[in-house]
């Protein structure tokens, strides 16, 4: 597998940060309508593999023709990568969805939110010991204030029931999570964006579809309509949208906000998915967010600031309020 995450040494060949910003951000948003969107297809009966499974599949299908021609008929660039594409797909893709969707079934959404949105101080852990990229001083505050505003956002505090079958697929969700950042942030494969989130996609459909096919992931769906907001839809709508949204666009969107931003400052921002998480679940399930919620994500975004602050400059260098040992080769 081709050496991951050369954050401070891609620096120069980045989108402006600006950019980079705002792709993630609108990564986050897409992603964040999955969990809205899967909860009335569950009650109604979608098994949380039936789910993925279309998801991604439809997310395959219009991704794939976009793929091949960002390709542009370099077919050694998927050769020589074809372990990374199937690491991606096995993790970033069908594993953390699944396992997402797992955890939802058998606790609340809040803390299942929580325990998977560890994945960036499993990124920075990554870094520090395989790249020796050490996080310095804000980088770290940026993570603890990120942390607290999770908690008031996902209204924690309340108190919640967790269930030990839920939090084992939650922690998986964690670390397919954090192989997403990761593998997304690796500009040095040569493959575009297009065409790792197509393949990727490709691998997910394709070993979900067979896992269900020999009867060891339970596949079931219905036709009864869902309900969001009060509104009667057919149960195609909602897998349209996620398939075209939170598959297709969302993993576009988030290979190439990686690539901009490294995979640390990428996973910070992609924190912004839970606040997008609880403003699509009042938009579509009527689950008006409080006080205490908007609190934390203003906290999260202060947290960004922060990480942002200590991200390594141009040259390879700390921000100015932070330092970073050099990356290791």
């Amino acid at each position: 597998m081709a050496t991951m995450t050369h954050d401070a040494r891609a620096t120069a060949h980045r989108t402006p940060a600006a950019g980079g910003l705002l792709i993630a951000l609108a990564s986050a948003l897409s992603f964040g309508m999955s969990g809205g969107l899967a909860r009335p297809l569950l009650e109604a009966g979608w098994t949380p593999g039936a789910i993925v499974t279309v998801r991604i599949a439809l997310g395959a299908a219009v991704v794939v023709p976009f793929g091949l021609r960002a390709l542009g008929g370099r077919w050694h660039l998927v050769r020589r990568n074809a372990g990374l594409i199937v690491l991606y797909g096995l993790l970033a893709v069908a594993g953390a969805q699944f396992c997402y969707f797992s955890a939802v079934s058998h606790m609340q959404v809040g803390p299942a939110l929580l325990i998977e949105y560890t994945a960036p101080a499993a990124v920075v852990v990554w870094l520090w010991l395989r790249h020796g990229q050490r996080p310095g001083a804000i980088t770290l505050v940026g993570a603890v204030i990120c942390a607290v505003g999770l908690m008031l956002v996902l209204d924690l505090f309340s108190g919640a029931d967790l269930s030990l079958v839920g939090v084992a697929w939650a922690l998986g969700a964690m670390v397919g999570c954090a192989a997403y950042f990761i593998i997304s942030a690796d500009d040095t494969t040569g493959l575009p964006p297009l065409t790792l989130a197509a393949g990727g996609l490709v691998v997910g459909a394709v070993l979900l579809g067979g896992l269900g096919a020999v009867g060891v992931l339970p596949l079931a769906a219905s036709t009864a309509a869902v309900t969001y907001a009060g509104v009667d839809v057919a149960w195609w709508v909602p897998l349209l949208v996620l398939g075209l949204v939170t598959a297709a666009l969302a993993y576009v969107l988030g290979i190439a906000a990686g690539r901009a931003l490294g995979s640390r400052l990428a996973s910070f921002v992609a924190l912004s998915e839970v606040v997008a998480g609880v403003g699509w679940a009042w938009l579509l399930l009527g689950e008006l967010p409080g006080p205490v919620q908007l609190l934390g994500g203003l906290l999260i975004l202060l947290g960004v600031v922060a990480v942002k602050l200590g991200e390594p400059g141009e040259d390879g260098a700390a921000g100015p309020l932070d330092t970073a040992e050099p990356v290791l080769t």
